[in-house]
């Protein structure tokens, strides 16, 4: 979903699991498979 800002946020089921602003970077893709695959085991 695109955010005013430049931020680069990301969000599974309206919580955010990554933030760029916060980390200052963008994510890399075994951090938001991680993510998704933790939140599918709850």
């Amino acid at each position: 979903m695109p955010a005013a800002g430049g931020r680069f946020e990301v969000y599974i089921e309206g919580e955010m699991v990554f933030s760029k602003k916060e980390v200052g970077r963008f994510p890399k893709y075994e951090e938001i498979r991680s993510a998704v695959q933790q939140r599918l085991k709850s």
